[in-house]
């Protein structure tokens, strides 16, 4: 991996690693601004609870999810898909913080893809056993456009594959702060997070939160 050093949000200084010709790790770049992201929300999930969805096949997920934007992905036993409406409250999502646009615009920016406009927000809560299996991010009209993932709270192994299921996975490790923006070639290769280990965060205690923006139409 290449390390370049870069300005974080907020004008920290912040690393990068490159994963791929269209794959990077900015380093730290969200952390100024940790305490902001997890007051944004907590006012979304006053709206839209933390839920464990169920897969077309009728797992469900380990991982606690919510959404804000003008679309929510969603997942049960009719699919995978993007929605304006949250299922379990029939009410449009929260709308997009400020904050978070910003956010994944500017770091979209500093991975070389310029003018990212998200219209969707996934986050998602990791409990200690907590994992995400090895998919493809294909839901969104428009692969052109790239993925943003922030993450906070508790470190986890994110691992990050080829355009098969079956080609070889490396792992990085994630921590505090830290965003992954992957697209261009890189776009539809298959990521996924290892069972999230126990742990105590000063901010958010044993948990991780992260949060994946998209454009999805």
């Amino acid at each position: 991996m290449i390390s370049d050093l870069l300005s974080g949000a907020g004008g920290s200084e912040t690393w990068s690693e490159r994963l791929g010709p269209g794959a990077i790790v900015l380093r730290g770049f969200a952390t100024a601004q940790a305490a902001n992201i997890v007051a944004e929300i907590q006012q979304i999930i006053a709206q839209a609870p933390f839920r464990h969805m169920e897969t077309p096949g009728g797992f469900r997920m380990s991982v606690a999810m919510s959404n804000c934007g003008e679309l929510g992905w969603v997942t049960d036993k009719a699919g995978y898909r993007y929605q304006a409406v949250d299922p379990d409250s029939a009410r449009p999502w929260p709308s997009l913080p400020t904050l978070f646009r910003q956010l994944a615009t500017e770091a979209a920016a500093q991975a070389g893809f310029a003018n990212f406009m998200p219209d969707a927000c996934l986050i998602n809560r990791y409990e200690p056993g907590a994992r995400m299996s090895l998919h493809q991010d294909k839901d969104e009209r428009d692969l052109t456009q790239p993925i943003v993932s922030i993450s906070l709270g508790l470190p986890a192994q994110f691992q990050f594959g080829g355009l098969k299921r079956s080609d070889p996975v490396s792992r990085v490790t994630l921590t505090h702060g830290d965003v992954v923006v992957w697209g261009g070639a890189d776009r539809l290769r298959y990521h996924g997070v290892l069972a999230l280990k126990t742990g105590d965060h000063p901010l958010l205690g044993a948990c991780r939160l992260n949060l994946t923006f998209r454009k999805a139409v």
